[in-house]
């Protein structure tokens, strides 16, 4: 039986990683949720498949948390030291990393550090440590499993051929709802506008990200260290019904690629039971109707932040930690209506500019950068 812990099962990704569970009880145990501040919604998940342990990481709720609302037996804690303790134990075997942002660098490291299965869905984790993650990974033992589609297909259509004979990825992205605006359209978008992804049902960060295509520069730098690649081997190609997934081209030329409707569920199962594969509950490809795949190559004078994903990738070392920090902040900015949609990349070029840039420091050190960048942040949005 794998014991299974969902950190952030009440966000898009962890509800997902739910309906996933509900279908492989035979095989499947659901030992731990936790949850930010929703508490109520992971009560009532608690509830549903009996979960002898939630974690609530915002410790100020301590005492507004109504612990009776909770599955009968469930421990119930507080605060981040928590989540790491969770991601360590020896009652969990696989730990889904569903925790939006870089708040689930360390209980993701904590469970790579005591060998885990890790299904990835934070791939800030990637951004901010890769190299370290992947080294601390081979030392424990720790399996690094992709949950976001295009890291996941990459990693299905890489089973084709030999590493050694992959040419290069190609990551697909359905180009946000804002693909063929002009500029002048790009400086008016709310974020509302921004909010309406076109195929897929995300968090409202990643949905933000997704629209700059900040979203693909995190994963340009994520399948660099996922899976040992150069940042010249891969590419974006803008897919906007999408179906594919991602692609890998070999030195032959031939191009594998994964198709499946766009939907969260086969991705992250396929974390949970690789080698196996299940029947899943995630909707299957109608052949019978008639399709139209259409690819096209982004525009990175209109989506700046792209070309800051593959220059992170390429330099590598404190790049990440910037990178992401940066970008979070002034997403938080953005929602808040304090800067134009427009500025995101801008300003994250400059905080990334402005950093002393280390090639190889410390997971202290990476900790450090990220909250000092996103106090430059701060000053640059002022």
């Amino acid at each position: 039986m794998n014991r299974i812990a969902v950190l952030g099962s009440t966000g898009s990704i962890g509800t997902s990683t739910l309906d996933v569970l509900a279908g492989q009880r035979d095989a499947m145990q659901l030992v731990a949720v936790t949850a930010h501040s929703r508490w109520q919604q992971l009560a009532e998940q608690t509830r549903q498949f009996d979960v002898p342990a939630a974690i609530v990481s915002d410790s100020s709720l301590v005492d507004s948390v109504d612990r009776s609302a909770f599955a009968t037996g469930c421990e119930v804690r507080f605060g981040a030291d928590a989540l790491v303790e969770l991601a360590a134990s020896d009652a969990v075997d696989t730990v889904v990393a569903a925790i939006v942002g870089a708040a689930g660098l360390r209980s993701s490291w904590a469970a790579v550090d005591t060998g885990k299965r890790v299904a990835l869905a934070n791939k800030e984790t990637m951004i901010v440590a890769g190299p370290q993650i992947v080294a601390r990974a081979a030392e424990t033992g720790a399996e690094l499993l992709p949950v976001d589609s295009e890291h996941s297909a990459i990693f299905q259509c890489l089973a084709a051929g030999r590493r050694e004979d992959v040419r290069r990825v190609i990551l697909t992205a359905s180009g946000g709802p804002f693909r063929g605006w002009s500029r002048q359209q790009l400086e008016a978008v709310t974020p509302d506008d921004a909010r309406k992804h076109p195929t897929w049902n995300m968090g409202e960060r990643i949905t933000i990200d997704s629209a700059t295509l900040m979203n693909k520069a995190l994963e340009v730098i994520e399948a660099k260290w996922l899976f040992g690649l150069e940042a010249d081997q891969i590419e974006v190609v803008v897919h906007p019904q999408s179906v594919v997934h991602s692609l890998v081209e070999f030195v032959d030329g031939s191009c594998v690629a994964q198709l499946s409707p766009p939907d969260m569920k086969l991705p992250i199962q396929y974390a949970l039971t690789w080698p196996e594969r299940r029947d899943c509950p995630s909707p299957k490809m109608d052949w019978s109707a008639n399709w139209s795949l259409d690819f096209e190559p982004p525009d990175r004078d209109l989506f700046p932040a792209l070309d800051l994903g593959f220059e992170v990738a390429d330099r590598g070392g404190t790049c990440g930690a910037v990178l992401n920090a940066s970008k979070e902040a002034a997403v938080d900015r953005f929602l808040a209506g304090e800067v134009r949609f427009t500025d995101i990349p801008q300003i994250c070029r400059a905080v990334l500019d402005a950093h002393h840039f280390d090639p190889a420091p410390s997971l202290s050190e990476l900790l450090q950068l990220d909250a000092w960048a996103r106090r430059e942040t701060i000053k640059w949005t002022r």
